[in-house]
C-alpha cells in the first residue's frame, strides 16, 4: 500500500514509501529547494540557550586527550 503525503515543500502528493527516492518530498527538485533553504539558513533549529554553543567551544580538539 503506497501511503501518499503532501510534498513539504510544493504541497503535491508524494507517495511515503521507499519506491520514491526523494521521499518526502514529490521530486527532487524540491528535496534540493529544500536543501537550499538548510544552506541558506532560512531554516534554523532553536538552541536552549547560547551556553549550548559555550560548552561546545571548551572542548579540546578531537584526538586530544580532556583534562580532568
Amino acid at each position: 500500500m503506497n501511503r501518499k503525503i503532501a510534498c513539504r515543500q510544493c504541497g503535491k502528493q508524494a507517495i511515503l514509501d521507499p519506491s520514491n527516492p526523494w521521499r518526502p518530498f514529490c521530486s527532487e527538485r524540491c528535496k534540493t529547494l529544500d536543501l537550499g533553504e538548510w544552506f541558506g539558513e532560512r531554516y534554523t533549529i532553536p538552541a536552549e540557550s547560547q551556553d549550548d554553543f559555550n560548552d561546545a567551544a571548551d572542548l579540546p580538539p578531537p584526538g586530544l586527550p580532556r583534562h580532568q
